[in-house]
């Protein structure tokens, strides 16, 4: 009889230890243990990218080509670009941190759509082989953008590397499409759109993008598929075709893949500046209304890449309007948080540590973008390292890092244990620096007329080179700890509670970590998830009642 009420009495084993072997992994339909998966692979190709990138960055230490020739330099950024733009930036933070936390917000037990999200993650495997197989049979220079005509002339597995690409745009098709089911059709008693968390704002205005513009670049990748296959012109002038309509097409894709980059970042931001400052979010409609509004209109601007192609002026004048009006969204967002840590109980916390380096990083990635949506100086900025340094300051001091600080803030709900809190914070610094200390120099530079993608460059620039360098090496020295206390935390770190942040969204409301259907029972929402200050405001009145 004991021996039965024990086994009833016995908690429930998380999601971690409900199944053994790599079967219960590889196969599994559970959203948590594939947000592990999505997490393991982008990591080891986030690796690998770096790696890319050090040899890039130690070639350009001396202005002399002394390292890497040509076409082994040219190589080198090709593959840096390709694997950290379709393999870690555009699918890590949906695919990890939203696959993980978007059922556990909702308080549902899975995904709409459970055996497609476990396709969506084949499907990237796959498409991630074919593009690391045209790296490894063979070699392409292409460029990540795959730019005609040269990427339809060029010798070299550069057909392979394209039906990558075009197999990783269904996996992100289908994980949007699951995202917005899920947000639809799986939201518990009593959350409202109003009461929706806005990491599940950004993530809804992200698949949506996903949807909408991934096809454009299957189709565009398609026709030059074709077009290397079978020789029919189609963007090859030789061969009557545009390469014009190329740009057109890739960046019609490709700027809203900015956006599918930078809005989880914003929804990461949201939720890590209110649990971390213990305050309610500052202007919840404005943040989540911006981020509709950041997905529509970042739809509009992809002629900005194109000011010097030769398209009409008159296109280029709307397009740098558009780009200038992108900012007001932005603008809200960032005044938003601001507002929200004003007069907040701001823990510095890890997370809160990159929530600062983000605000910092991405207001300097921004201000530049505006510089460069002016037509009088992209002309001269265009293709310099200036555009390097822009880009690096959205994409990796926005959604890298800000992912970096998302797995921190969840980290302790993922694996139900604490990283070491002060190395976390030392590196986070270490890491600020660092990154400033790579990418300032390129604006330097860029603004003197030093064009990007040369392997050799005149001496003038050699001591600002050398700075990035060294930045860059102490940046990637940086990640590398940050990577080795994560896995240490994960294993061997302290027990964590439920609830460390003392945060109000449902996923903390589960065990740490969540068991394999993570509620026991279906949530009801009676509150916004940042009801802070109508929380403490009850506390006092229970303190003041209890005292009478």
């Amino acid at each position: 009889m004991s021996t039965e009420t024990e086994a009833v009495e016995a908690p429930e084993p998380s999601y971690l230890a409900a199944h053994r072997g790599w079967k219960s992994w590889a196969f599994s339909v559970d959203h948590k243990r594939i947000a592990i998966m999505y997490l393991v692979a982008t990591t080891l190709f986030m690796i690998a990218g770096g790696v890319m990138a050090g040899l890039v960055r130690i070639e350009l230490f001396t202005a002399a080509g002394d390292l890497l020739d040509a076409d082994q330099y040219n190589r080198a950024f090709t593959l840096h670009g390709s694997i950290m733009v379709f393999l870690v930036i555009i699918p890590a933070a949906p695919a990890v941190l939203g696959n993980f936390v978007l059922p556990l917000m909702l308080g549902a037990r899975d995904v709409a759509f459970p055996k497609l999200n476990l396709t969506s993650f084949h499907v990237y495997m796959l498409g991630a082989s074919m593009l690391l197989m045209a790296m490894v049979l063979g070699s392409f220079d292409t460029g990540w953008t795959f730019y005609t005509p040269y990427s339809s002339t060029t010798v070299g597995p550069v057909a392979w590397a394209l039906t990558g690409v075009f197999i990783l745009g269904f996996s992100s098709i289908l994980t949007g499409l699951n995202f917005i089911v899920t947000i639809h059709k799986m939201r518990p008693p009593g959350m409202t759109w109003m009461r929706l968390p806005l990491m599940l704002w950004s993530m809804y205005a992200t698949s949506a993008v996903q949807i909408l513009a991934t096809p454009v670049l299957a189709i565009t990748v398609l026709l030059l598929i074709v077009e290397r296959s079978i020789g029919i012109g189609i963007f090859d002038p030789t061969l009557g075709g545009d390469p014009i309509l190329f740009q057109h097409f890739f960046w019609f894709y490709s700027h809203p893949a900015v956006y599918i980059m930078i809005l989880p970042a914003f929804g990461i931001v949201s939720e890590m500046v209110a649990v971390h400052s213990q305050r309610s979010i500052f202007g919840y409609k404005g943040i989540a209304g911006s981020s509709l509004a950041i997905a529509i209109v970042g739809s509009l601007v992809w002629g900005h890449h194109m000011f010097t192609s030769g398209q009409s002026i008159y296109s280029s004048v709307l397009f740098s309007f558009l780009t200038f009006f992108i900012a007001v969204p932005t603008a809200i967002k960032v005044f938003s948080w601001v507002a929200t840590m004003y007069k907040g109980r701001i823990q510095f916390t890890p997370p809160m540590m990159y929530v600062f380096s983000f605000l910092a990083l991405f207001m300097i990635g921004g201000l530049t973008g505006v510089v460069l949506g002016a037509l009088s100086i992209d002309v001269h900025l265009h293709d310099t390292y200036y555009v390097v340094a822009h880009f690096h300051y959205v994409m990796m001091g926005g959604a890298i890092l800000t992912y970096i600080g998302g797995l921190h803030h969840w980290w302790p709900k993922m694996f139900g244990r604490m990283y070491p809190m002060r190395l976390a914070n030392i590196t986070s610094a270490l890491v600020f620096i660092s990154f400033n200390l790579t990418f300032l120099p390129m604006f330097v530079v860029g603004s003197r007329g030093m064009p990007r993608r040369y392997y050799e460059y005149i001496a003038s620039f050699e001591s600002l080179n050398q700075i990035a360098t060294v930045g860059a090496i102490c940046l990637g020295t940086s990640l590398f700890v940050t990577l080795g206390y994560l896995i240490y935390g994960a294993f061997r770190g302290e027990i964590a509670s439920e609830n460390p942040w003392n945060a109000r969204s449902l996923e903390w409301q589960t065990a740490s970590p969540p068991i394999e259907h993570n509620f026991h029972y279906q949530p009801t929402v009676s509150s916004t998830p940042y009801d802070y200050d109508g929380a403490e405001a009850e506390e006092e009145q229970k303190v003041a009642e209890a005292s009478k």
